[in-house]
């Protein structure tokens, strides 16, 4: 779901990653004994990317946990057998960075003695601290890292301590195409891909996958790009019905706009990393016409949610402003921990990471929820459709 920032350097920070985690991380315990046990307090850790150039998704996903935290709180705390105990935060900044990441891991793991984490918002930060919490037991929930690989091994078998909220980037790819398939009518289709990411060029691949139309262009350009104009040229005459352009609001936006500045009026169809009320103020709310992303969390479709509705209203309280897709994953990061351990009738992280391998029918702000056995989180998928800016109208993708 988000940017892979980090992917340029990722090489290299495999090797920091292997070092830390052998040498100057290692304090982590092994996976052998019994995981962290709570004290007066359940202490969940967040480890999130809170500066650096993830920080404007981490912002939304610290707000979306402390919301959650502030109101099990407010209600006596998380049922654990036959007593209450209130929720303690302990926040972590991992500066986008993968060492960085694996290093909080540690810390919240060893010095903080927290019994499950939130985060990391990426998947190569994700990743980064896999082994210092899969030492020490502890389980971790990512609101965001969608790459279909985080929660495995290299081998296949599932990451023991690794979960997510969201869903995996061929699910999303693979929606998209039946969605322009089914519901857009769509013949002959362009793609345009951020060939920067493993993110924007995951979308595409599970895209072509299943589409089973005509191709008619597949061109990339790279995160930071600013002028699409050449690329938009070339498509004027090839007859399109629809672009499918995966990636994030900063260049979806331009895209939009430029693309009817030059007179393509073709449906433009995207992934979650639009799903942001900048895509519009960058596009121009004029441009944002028969625009259409998918999303784990519409807030059109979350007013027949009560659970949702619920979320959307503190959030506008707090905040003042309509809640972010990332900030409703968060959200329902720290409940899943929550129902884990009311399940388990146990705080303990080892009896957590169990409770969430076998979570069912979640109720959350992002869908029911239920985790598979590769600790993915199976929900349903919406498809926002933009009008003058504003989300008009919603869509159910049938599987």
């Amino acid at each position: 779901m988000l940017k892979k920032w980090e992917q340029r350097s990722m090489k290299v920070a495999a090797l920091g990653v292997t070092a830390l985690a052998l040498a100057g991380c290692s304090s982590a315990k092994s996976s052998s004994n019994q995981g962290n046990n709570p004290g007066k307090t359940i202490k969940i850790g967040v480890n999130m990317e809170l500066s650096g150039s993830a920080a404007g998704y981490g912002e939304q996903q610290k707000q979306g946990i402390q919301l959650a935290v502030k109101k099990i709180n407010k209600n006596g705390g998380i049922q654990v057998g036959k007593t209450k105990k209130k929720v303690q935060l302990v926040i972590r900044d991992n500066k986008t960075t993968n060492n960085t990441a694996a290093s909080v891991a540690a810390q919240l793991v060893n010095n903080d003695k927290v019994v499950a984490v939130v985060g990391p918002a990426t998947t190569n930060a994700g990743t980064a601290a896999i082994p210092n919490m899969t030492k020490a037991s502890v389980p971790t929930v990512s609101p965001s890292a969608t790459d279909p690989d985080f929660t495995l091994q290299k081998g296949g078998a599932v990451q023991k301590y690794v979960f997510r909220a969201c869903y995996q980037n061929d699910f999303q790819g693979s929606s998209a195409a039946k969605f322009v398939t089914k519901n857009l009518k769509a013949k002959r289709v362009a793609i345009l891909t951020d060939n920067s990411s493993d993110y924007g060029t995951g979308l595409t691949k599970a895209f072509k996958k299943s589409y089973t139309g005509k191709l008619v262009s597949s061109q990339t350009f790279q995160e930071g790009d600013k002028d699409f104009n050449a690329i938009l040229t070339s498509l004027k005459h090839k007859q399109i019905d629809a672009i499918y352009a995966p990636g994030y609001y900063s260049e979806i936006g331009l895209i939009v706009k430029q693309a009817r500045q030059a007179g393509i009026q073709a449906p433009i169809v995207g992934s979650d990393g639009m799903a942001d009320a900048k895509l519009a103020q960058i596009a121009g709310k004029q441009n944002a016409n028969q625009v259409y992303y998918t999303t784990p969390f519409s807030t059109k479709a979350a007013a027949s949610n009560p659970v949702a509705s619920k979320f959307m209203s503190a959030y506008q309280d707090k905040y003042g402003s309509t809640a972010p897709t990332f900030s409703a994953l968060a959200y329902d990061s720290v409940y899943m921990i929550k129902k884990a351990i009311e399940n388990e009738g146990s705080a303990n992280s080892v009896k957590i990471a169990n409770g969430l391998a076998k979570l069912k029918n979640f109720k959350g702000t992002t869908g029911t929820i239920t985790i598979d056995k590769k600790h993915n989180a199976e929900k349903t998928i919406a498809i926002e459709q933009l009008t003058n800016g504003q989300v008009t109208k919603t869509y159910d993708v049938d599987q």
